[in-house]
C-alpha cells in the first residue's frame, strides 16, 4: 500500500519506550511519520485540555529513527493532537495512533485514559484512530505490540475505515508464542475498592494517595454483541483485545425507561 500519513501521540511522554517502538516500526515500513505528545508523563488525564497557561512545543526528533518529526509538548494528550492537527502539521494525517500505552486500557477506565483520549481527537473531526496499550506496567518488550499495530491498521484502512470508529487494541504482556488470537470485544465495567489511601505526612497532616485494585468480573460486559467476550476477559486469557468505540454517548436503552419529568403548573 502507499505510504500512510501517521501521526501518533500518547499520555506516557516523549521518552516513553512504547511511543518510540511504534513510530520506529511505522517509519521502517515506509509510511510517514509525525510524533506529537506530552514532554513528560501525563497518564489518567483523561480528555483534559490546557486552557490557563501556555501550552509549548519543542522538536525531538533525534528521539527516534531517521525520518520521523517529533515534538514534545507540555500540554495534556488531547492538547497535542489538537495542536498537531492545527499548528504543526503542514497537511491532516491518514491515521492516528495512540500509544505504545504502558499498561492496559480497558473496560470504563477508558474514560480517564489519556492515550484514549489523544485517538478520540482524531474520531472526532473525522480521521481514523485507533489507541494501542500493553496490559502491564511491567512489560518492556514492545516489538509486537507495534507490529500487530501496524499489521490492523493497514488492513484496516485497505477496507476503508468506518467514520466514527475508534479502535481500541489492549495486547497480553506476554511473548508472540504464548499469545492466543486476536479477537473483537466489549467493553467491561470496572469497579475499584479502596480507592484512597489515607496516609500522614510529617507535620502531622492527612493527604491522600489514589490506589485501589480493580475488582475483576470478567462477565460484567456493557453494550455489545452477547457472543463477544469482555475486553478484561480477552486479555486475562492471553488473547489480544480490540474494542470499537464510537463517541456519540447518548442513551441506547429504551425512551420508555426514561424518567418523567413533565412538571405541574
Amino acid at each position: 500500500m502507499k505510504p500512510i500519513k501517521i501521526l501518533i501521540s500518547n499520555d506516557d511522554g516523549v521518552f516513553a519506550e512504547g511511543i518510540r517502538t511504534l513510530a520506529n516500526i511505522a517509519a521502517k515500513l515506509g509510511h510517514e511519520v509525525t510524533v506529537v505528545c506530552p514532554d513528560q508523563e501525563r497518564s489518567a488525564t483523561g480528555h483534559g485540555l490546557t486552557l490557563q497557561s501556555p501550552i509549548r512545543a519543542k522538536r525531538a526528533d533525534e528521539l527516534f529513527t531517521d525520518g520521523v518529526k517529533a515534538w514534545g509538548c507540555s500540554g495534556t494528550p488531547a492538547d497535542c493532537v489538537k495542536l498537531a492537527l492545527h499548528e504543526l502539521l503542514g497537511q491532516e494525517p491518514d491515521l492516528i495512533l495512540s500509544g505504545i500505552n504502558h499498561g492496559p486500557n480497558l473496560g470504563t477506565d477508558i474514560f480517564c485514559s489519556g492515550t484514549v483520549a489523544a485517538a478520540l481527537e482524531g474520531t472526532l473531526v473525522g480521521i481514523p484512530s485507533m489507541a494501542v496499550s500493553v496490559a502491564s506496567f511491567q512489560w518492556k518488550d514492545f516489538d509486537f505490540a507495534g507490529t500487530l499495530t501496524m499489521e490492523i491498521v493497514e488492513k484496516v484502512i485497505a477496507q476503508n475505515w468506518p467514520k466514527k470508529l475508534l479502535l481500541n487494541l489492549n495486547i497480553p504482556p506476554c511473548n508472540k508464542q504464548e499469545m492466543g488470537a486476536i479477537n473483537w470485544t466489549r467493553l467491561s465495567i470496572r469497579q475499584y475498592e479502596e480507592q484512597f489511601s489515607r496516609r500522614t505526612d510529617p507535620r502531622g497532616d492527612t493527604y491522600f494517595w489514589m490506589a485501589g485494585e480493580a475488582i475483576t468480573d470478567l462477565e460484567s460486559a456493557g453494550d455489545g454483541p452477547s457472543n463477544w467476550p469482555s475486553d478484561v476477559a480477552q486479555i486475562a486469557s492471553n488473547c489480544p483485545s480490540i474494542t470499537p468505540i464510537q463517541p456519540d454517548l447518548f442513551w441506547r436503552g429504551s425512551i420508555t425507561e426514561l424518567p418523567n419529568i413533565a412538571l405541574g403548573n
